[in-house]
């Protein structure tokens, strides 16, 4: 595995000492315990269906999960946008899908989903290796949305991916991108604080710590006070008197910041 390289099986078998595999099939536990063997003393968990394997993964807490795509009792997109939008530890574990079939619509869904990454089955030792290697070795950012949270999905399955940019104009890492990413998560969040009020408020706290880093790194005061306006009002009673309104207040003040073509798009 991974060519005998040590130190390579050594990083990656710190990160996946808990691993949970959700799926109909028994075999595929015993496959991936398998291939996996040359990694340790990995411990596997398995469970035939969704609802079990939440069970699962709330009291395992795993590093890494494997769920089917779609068969008997596993709906493979719901069960990763139950665990994305829930308060388990293990929410922002690296998830890999696998499939059968790997057409657009499928991959796109897994993607949306928030998986990591995707594995057509059948598949072979090399092709886990990637999967590993990709989730592992090569973090992606975490997305705290509302309609979406996740993994950055510019960079899905990069196992498989070979070009230099998924995006011709990808410049994510760049301040500007960063506020101008960030505010319209706000806007979508505080348009969801009566529909989805958990990953509403999640969404707003994630992105108020974000914009406070921006504000630091391009050194503008204003932006970031008015960050930290906006996290403190994200840990308060919204139930309490002016507690609502005071947050609005906070969301208003930041939009001042995004810049006129974002104002019309969706996060």
């Amino acid at each position: 595995m991974f060519d005998g390289n040590v130190r390579t099986l050594q990083r990656v078998a710190a990160k996946v000492q808990r691993v949970l595999v959700v799926d109909p099939n028994p075999a595929m536990a015993r496959l991936l315990a398998e291939h996996m063997r040359p990694l340790g003393a990995v411990e596997m968990f398995s469970a035939p269906t969704a609802e079990k394997g939440y069970a699962l993964a709330r009291t395992t807490d795993p590093q890494l999960i494997f769920v089917e795509h779609a068969q008997s009792g596993v709906d493979g997109v719901a069960f990763t946008r139950k665990i994305r939008r829930s308060d388990l530890i293990c929410r922002e574990a690296p998830i890999i899908m696998c499939a059968t079939e790997a057409t657009a619509d499928v991959i796109f869904d897994a993607r949306d989903a928030g998986v990591h990454e995707f594995m057509r089955k059948p598949f072979n030792i090399k092709d886990l290796e990637r999967r590993l290697e990709a989730v592992t070795l090569k973090p992606r950012d975490w997305v705290e949305g509302v309609g979406y949270v996740g993994p950055d999905r510019r960079r899905f399955n990069s196992a498989d991916y070979r070009g230099p940019r998924k995006r011709k104009a990808d410049a994510s890492a760049t301040p500007a991108a960063r506020l101008s990413q960030a505010l319209r998560i706000v806007k979508s969040a505080a348009a969801a604080l009566d529909t989805d009020p958990a990953q509403a408020r999640r969404a707003l706290a994630a992105q108020a710590h974000e914009l406070r880093l921006v504000g630091e790194a391009v050194k503008d005061d204003r932006l970031r006070q008015a960050a930290d306006a906006l996290g403190a009002c994200t840990q308060a009673d919204l139930a309490g008197p002016g507690g609502r309104a005071d947050l609005i207040k906070r969301i208003d003040a930041l939009m001042g910041f995004m810049a006129p073509e974002d104002k019309g798009r969706a996060a």
